[in-house]
């Protein structure tokens, strides 16, 4: 770990810490929030069994060793007591606003229990993210707190382990690298694999500890090696370190490189500290004369910076006795910033401006929780935050040299919705260093891209596969809903018009004459824009909204009738609830943007599950989903199709048509019929024919779970002997 904490166990201890940067403040505050503390927290337990006032002390030494501000500190000590009845008023009283937010800020978070495999905690994590954007020190609290808990995490049970260990890996550590503080999220990410993959752990670190002696000769080497070559080149490095890459970054190499640790070369970083921006280029060019670099390893983040204000120069050479190293060169300064990121010049300290670094950083991260804000699936929520949260890996600049940052293999797509909304919505191309390039094309470090828009362009469903951003991919399919929705509308439109001209009125006069209220109460709809919306889905269907329309004396005389409960029109329903996820039967249909619609598996060419399909809407029948292939389909109007897809598919049967051609002899039909029903398919009909050249040929019928189920009967039916083909219809 490479920042040094003080192990302090009194608020004297605290205060002598916090002198040390805070010359001639007055820091009465300490002794009065220790005070509040030990009033509140005086029987506590920390989770580890430690008193709960050592663990508050540990976290505000943590933020003192930071040097952050003095209601950092003073929030440090303090951030618990609004959990054990302390009134947030009297926080402000007693210690101002700022503490006051932040205490809050931190009792939100803490309150969130992360799972990514739970979309209903999307909101707790949403509340948390505006929590940090009202004041980024919320968050600085909020990963010292982290830390000293996952410090004790040895004392609690496995399954919590993981589930605070997971927590941090995936949203902690992300955000302190979103801050640029390096030290914390390296240390974070190694504490997490620890707990998450323990085996691993103790398998890597006995490996480096039996290599240690021999790495730590080859570094002493490499550093002297440096040391002689500037010192010729009139360099003056002030230090020259060696640290080992931390371990979970090594084993995350392990394992997307699938190779073994010997083959780990650059398990060693070295960073060279000079004195000027001049002489971290003359260092690279030492480097490069004496050692080949690797190509795409040589990365300028100080003439463009990260987002995070990280400054640096980077490259890969083949080392002494053909060993990569990786070298990082940059200034003190940049060094101290790369370790604290926006503690290096923290924009609260008493008299003193936020600087544009600072102010860009948190216009950065206020951007993203407004971006992560205006996703409003919560399915699609937590995946946006891993998204924005990811490491980027390529780096591409606007014609006027913004920087922009990407995950690797990310499009012109993205870069468009990084820039604005509607430039992405009217992409339809890219300039990548003055060539025009394709929308599939790769971004690449260091291209200079200039995005080409038209106003008849508009997101199309393709663009999801080429999007990398989860910007981009939100925007995208925001817009596709929207369209959808608007092609609902307009044909519910369509149908009540049509409809309402039996009756000789109109959608205008019901509205003019008030009517319309009656028929939204009996239609239980909110809006003019409701009912039409869900007409033209097929949630409200046609003879429903006839029926509503009626007079009441008819309406009545209707009622009293026997009818049919359901029109035999060669299509298998699916009720509404079943259209939401529901089906006690197992069988669901996810309509993408529309609720409560109900949905007809289409009998021209029986989708199973697992099959790509796309919905039809049909005139006040709800929606009839097609495989997507469907000559059927694609020969109606595409204006009319909408997204589904499957959600849950076990129990229930679905209907396939087989071919089957074999040898026509005895045992052939038992074979088959033995086959479909040892693969616990059900056989609905059958029938077969032998044609002049003696072959059978049978037209079967069957019931399948989903097309899993089916792609596995298929290859046991193509495996009996006298089967020559056997394909679904």
């Amino acid at each position: 770990m490479d920042k040094e904490f003080t192990n302090t166990v009194s608020q004297e201890g605290l205060k002598v810490l916090s002198r040390t940067y805070l010359n001639g403040m007055d820091l009465s505050p300490i002794d009065k929030a220790w005070e509040l503390a030990v009033s509140v927290h005086a029987d506590r337990k920390h989770f580890s069994g430690a008193p709960y006032l050592e663990h508050t002390l540990q976290v505000a030494s943590t933020l003192a060793s930071m040097h952050l501000d003095l209601d950092t500190i003073v929030a440090g000590l303090l951030h618990g007591v609004l959990k054990e009845g302390v009134l947030l008023a009297d926080l402000q009283k007693n210690f101002g606003d700022s503490v006051a937010i932040i205490v809050n800020g931190c009792t939100r978070i803490t309150n969130v229990h992360y799972n990514s495999k739970l979309t209903h905690q999307s909101e707790n994590v949403r509340k948390m993210l505006l929590a940090i954007a009202t004041d980024v020190r919320v968050l600085l609290v909020k990963l010292a707190d982290r830390l000293q808990d996952m410090c004790l995490l040895d004392t609690v049970e496995i399954e919590r382990q993981q589930e605070i260990s997971r927590e941090t890996r995936d949203l902690y550590a992300p955000l302190a690298s979103r801050l640029g503080i390096d030290w914390m999220k390296r240390e974070l990410e190694d504490l997490s694999f620890q707990y998450l993959y323990p085996d691993e752990y103790l398998e890597l670190v006995a490996k480096l500890e039996s290599s240690l002696e021999e790495r730590q000769n080859y570094v002493d080497e490499v550093i002297s090696i440096l040391h002689g070559k500037l010192a010729a080149s009139n360099i003056q490095a002030t230090r020259i370190i060696g640290r080992p890459k931390h371990l979970y970054s090594i084993y995350k190499k392990l394992v997307a490189q699938k190779i073994p640790l010997e083959r780990v070369y650059d398990k060693v970083a070295f960073r060279i500290i000079v004195n000027t921006v001049k002489e971290c280029y003359e260092a690279l060019g030492v480097i490069h004369a004496n050692w080949v670099p690797v190509p795409g390893r040589i990365k300028d983040f100080i003439s463009v910076p990260k987002a995070n204000n990280y400054q640096s120069m980077h490259t890969t050479v083949v080392g002494p006795r053909e060993h990569f190293i990786e070298i990082q060169i940059r200034t003190e300064q940049m060094d101290r910033i790369a370790q604290e990121g926006v503690a290096a010049h923290w924009a609260y300290k008493e008299g003193q401006s936020a600087s544009d670094n600072d102010t860009k950083l948190f216009k950065d991260l206020k951007s993203l929780v407004k971006t992560l804000q205006e996703v409003e699936d919560p399915r699609e929520f937590l995946e946006s935050v891993h998204g924005e949260l990811d490491t980027p890996e390529v780096y591409a600049l606007t014609p006027v040299g913004e920087v922009k940052e990407f995950p690797i293999n990310s499009s012109p797509i993205d870069f468009a919705y990084a820039i604005h909304t509607e430039v992405g919505d009217h992409c339809v191309g890219a300039k990548v260093n003055g060539k025009l390039v394709p929308l599939k094309y790769s971004i690449q470090n260091g291209d200079i891209l200039e995005i080409v828009t038209s106003q008849n362009q508009r997101p199309r469903r393709g663009w999801l596969e080429l999007v990398k951003t989860s910007r981009a991919r939100s925007r995208i399919r925001s817009w596709l809903r929207r369209e959808e929705k608007e092609k609902a509308l307009n044909l519910g439109r369509e149908i009540c018009e049509k409809e309402m001209k039996r009756y000789k009125t109109t959608l205008k006069k019901m509205v003019k004459s008030g009517h319309v209220k009656r028929l939204l109460k009996d239609l239980h709809c909110n809006s003019l824009e409701d009912m039409l919306a869900k007409v033209g889905s097929g949630a409200i269907t046609i003879p429903h909204l006839v029926r509503t329309l009626q007079p009441p004396e008819i309406r009545q005389e209707e009622a009293s009738k026997k009818v049919s409960s359901e029109e035999t029109t060669g299509n298998k329903q699916i009720s509404p609830e079943a259209a939401k996820g529901k089906s006690t039967s197992g069988t669901a249909i996810h309509i993408d943007g529309i609720d409560d619609m109900l949905v007809k598996i289409s009998r021209c060419c029986n989708p199973v599950p697992g099959d790509p399909i796309i919905g039809f809407i049909t005139s006040g029948r709800g929606v009839s989903v097609h495989k997507s292939k469907c000559v059927n389909l694609l020969a109606t109007d595409p204006q009319r199709w909408i997204d589904v897809e499957w959600t849950t598919t076990h129990e229930a049967g679905h209907r396939v048509e087989l071919h089957v051609s074999a040898e026509n002899g005895k045992g052939v039909f038992a074979a088959i019929s033995s086959v479909i029903s040892s693969d616990d398919a059900d056989i609905v009909e059958i029938s077969g024919r032998t044609t002049p050249t003696n072959t059978a040929e049978f037209h079967i019928v069957v019931e399948v779970d989903d097309l899993a189920h089916l792609q596995i009967l298929l290859q046991h039916l193509r495996q009996i002997e006298q089967v020559i083909t056997a394909r679904r219809i």
